[in-house]
């Protein structure tokens, strides 16, 4: 199975830009928060010509420009660098606030910041500034796995008001992803793929992996339990061993001592003769508890699940066997997940296995 820990090193190498569709000479006045403004339908990148007239009209609101600082923003604007690039370092040239905020965000490895910089709060501030830094601020941030304020500081705009809304989208999904917000995750991961048709296809690929490895979680499994350990190791390694950490290592516990009582259970159900020597009334080897009400037929089995849906058991079952099933075995499961998938999915499905595959070959 792939590692999630691997989706997300993947995931953080790639680059991100924002945009808004304010003018700067007039905000959006804090009027209603952004969060209350619906937010659905296609989503569309603006022009290069558009983004940079955004920028000027920018420009325009600071102090007259030296003429070195005129030569740094023509010199920047007519290199190859992404749009993200351009529009952070342009705002970091000429104003201060964004050069400490965007070097805090590069220092997130060593000290995380403990809350959203005042400037991105700010309504008196032009959003156009603080929607594009927002996403270039919280990539920094992931690629630093500080998820849980990368996360906070996407929620206070939406993915129309930034000049890549793929990048808004693929790196909140990452953020959800990394803290098993799994419903909120997908949430994104489906409008990225499903209303954004100019996303990158790296974008499209990673997150449609994590789609699926979202599909074979199951709450309070030792999966459960190692995401959540990887979680408070993350966290300790930043220096957040505060009252949140300290509830999930508390949950951890739990479910470990939970565990523990349901092997004890088992075991004294063995010594009982319900599932002793012989196993009798059982499907598997002596000692086996575990009941089968609906035995697999052969080393496929199973059915797909439904148009357009993936049978989360089912792929988790051939995840676990995939090393051992010979090629032509492969095929046919294959093709059984995937017959009913739409092609977002589909590709998305033959890339897990494929590297499944390349992890263990076919017998």
């Amino acid at each position: 199975m792939i590692n999630g820990s691997r989706i997300i090193a993947g995931a953080l190498a790639l680059g991100v830009i924002g945009w808004s569709w304010s003018s700067d000479a007039n905000p959006v006045p804090p009027v209603k928060p952004i969060l209350e403004i619906p937010s659905f339908g296609v989503l569309k990148s603006p022009s290069a010509a558009e983004v940079k007239a955004q920028v000027d009209a920018w420009v325009k609101t600071k102090p007259p420009l030296s003429q070195d600082q005129q030569k740094a923003i023509d010199a920047l604007w007519a290199g190859t660098d992404s749009y993200s690039d351009k529009l952070s370092q342009t705002f970091a040239l000429l104003d201060q606030d964004v050069a400490v905020i965007l070097s805090q965000a590069r220092d997130s490895a060593f000290e995380a910041p403990q809350e959203i910089p005042a400037l991105l709060k700010d309504a008196s501030k032009p959003i156009f500034m603080r929607a594009n830094l927002a996403v270039t601020y919280s990539r920094i941030l992931s690629q630093n796995k500080v998820y849980e304020l990368a996360l906070d500081t996407l929620k206070l705009f939406r993915p129309e008001q930034v000049a890549d809304p793929s990048s808004f989208l693929f790196h909140k999904a990452v953020a959800e992803y990394s803290q098993m917000m799994k419903k909120e995750a997908d949430d994104s991961i489906n409008r990225l793929l499903d209303d954004v048709s100019e996303s990158p296809e790296r974008y499209r690929n990673v997150a449609a992996l994590m789609a699926i490895e979202m599909m074979v979680w199951r709450e309070k499994d030792l999966g459960w339990i190692s995401r959540k350990m990887e979680n408070i190791q993350r966290r300790l390694d930043l220096g957040q061993g505060g009252d949140k950490t300290q509830k999930i290592q508390k949950e951890v516990v739990v479910r470990l001592d939970e565990m523990i009582k349901e092997l004890e259970d088992q075991q004294k159900k063995s010594g009982d003769g319900s599932g002793g020597p012989g196993n009798p009334g059982g499907n598997g080897p002596p000692g086996n508890n575990v009941q089968s009400s609906a035995p697999q037929q052969d080393s496929i089995g199973g059915n797909g699940g439904g148009a357009g849906q993936v049978d989360q058991k089912r792929v988790r079952e051939l995840a676990e066997v995939w090393g051992k099933l010979p090629e032509k075995d492969r095929a046919r499961a294959m093709v059984e997940l995937t017959r009913s998938l739409p092609p977002k999915y589909r590709e998305a499905v033959e890339i897990y296995f494929k590297r499944l595959g390349e992890a263990n070959p076919a017998p």
